[in-house]
Formats: structure tokens, C-alpha cells, sequence
């Protein structure tokens, strides 16, 4: 297998979690790309140019963070499912688009500070920072542990540590102290550990 990624992205990071925890990081090569520069090994495997993709043994491509690791998890060979299956796989699947959601107003923001100043839209980052925070409340109230891992509490301890590391000045820690705990909880694991964005 090979997983396009950038040490930067949160979704990237996602896929290579859910390799390390269902023991197939050994079978996949993770490679290294700059989207931005349409890089071709890339773009043949997603005509848009985003991380994480992933080429199979067999030749497919699967792009879209969720859809990659529910693939991924399906092929597991060590660990605990990230997925459960029957009825119980849907408060988990939930819980991944909550904080999917929140990756994507962070993103959309980051995108916004990228602009020229003079083009930077107050209104809409103020939109997406409301929107964030709305996530980030209903997460916190649901006062989650780190297990049992699933990958629902996966896909928020990468989006609380993606907001410390393209958000510094987001204080996102006030008033959620049970997200806090999960974040230094999760970062121990060395799943996390070695997936840390930089």
C-alpha cells in the first residue's frame, strides 16, 4: 500500500493513526507530497490533488479521510476495531463527522489567513470560529476517554491537537477541561506519538 500524506495535515494523520493502531504501518508506504505543487504521483491517484490518498496492493485509490479509514480498519490485523460493527458503529461515525466538522472550519480559517490581508474576510472568520467552537462545546460535553480507542475520539484528539499547532492563538482549552485531559491522554499513545504534526 502506499498513503500520500503531509506531516501537517490532520487528515493525513487520521490514516496513519488507524495504520498504527490495526497494526499495517509495516505494509504501507507513507510518501511525502506537496499538493500544492500538483505533484504527479498525486494527482494520478486524486485528480484534485488532496491528502491522504491511498493506493491499494491492488491498484485502487481511496481518497477521503473516513472512507480511508473505515478501509483501513476493515483490514486490521492487530488491536481493537476503531469501527464497531452493527448498531454501535454509528454513535462513533457521529462522533468522527463532529470533529471532521471542526477540522474543517480550522482548515477553511487557515485558508483565510493565507489570503492578503486586505482580502481576508473578517466576517467569515468570525463565522468559522463560531462554528468551531460550537464543536469544540458539544465535544466537551460529551466527556470523552481515550478508552477504549474508537475512531471517533481518534478524529478529535487530531483536531485539538492540529488547533494547537495552526491555531496557537486559539485558546480552545478554556472552560473544556475534559477535552484537555483526552488531548494529553491521546498524545502519549504511540500512535499519536509518532504521527505528531510539525
Amino acid at each position: 500500500m502506499k498513503l500520500y500524506i503531509t506531516d501537517p495535515s490532520p487528515y493525513a494523520r487520521k490514516c496513519r493513526i488507524a495504520l498504527r493502531e490495526r497494526g499495517l504501518s509495516g505494509g504501507c508506504e507513507e510518501t511525502r507530497v506537496d499538493p500544492y505543487a500538483s505533484d504527479p504521483d498525486l494527482v494520478a491517484a486524486n485528480p484534485v490533488a488532496q491528502v491522504p490518498s491511498l493506493v491499494t496492493d491492488e491498484g485502487a485509490v481511496i481518497n477521503d479521510s473516513p472512507l480511508i479509514c473505515a478501509w483501513l480498519d476493515s483490514r486490521g490485523v492487530s488491536g481493537r476495531p476503531l469501527i464497531p460493527a452493527g448498531e454501535a458503529q454509528w454513535p462513533v461515525r457521529r462522533l468522527e463527522a463532529l470533529a471532521d466538522a471542526g477540522l474543517e472550519m480550522g482548515v477553511k480559517w487557515v485558508l483565510e489567513k493565507r489570503r492578503p490581508e486586505a482580502e481576508q474576510s473578517p466576517t467569515w472568520i468570525a463565522r468559522w470560529q463560531i462554528g468551531l467552537g460550537r464543536v469544540l462545546d458539544q465535544l466537551e460535553a460529551l466527556h470523552l476517554k481515550a478508552e477504549p480507542l474508537d475512531l471517533g475520539v481518534v478524529t478529535t484528539g487530531v483536531l485539538l491537537s492540529w488547533l494547537d499547532f495552526r491555531h496557537p492563538e486559539y485558546d480552545w482549552k478554556n472552560g473544556r477541561p475534559s477535552l484537555e485531559i483526552l488531548q494529553a491522554d491521546l498524545e502519549i499513545r504511540p500512535s499519536f506519538a509518532q504521527t505528531t504534526p510539525r
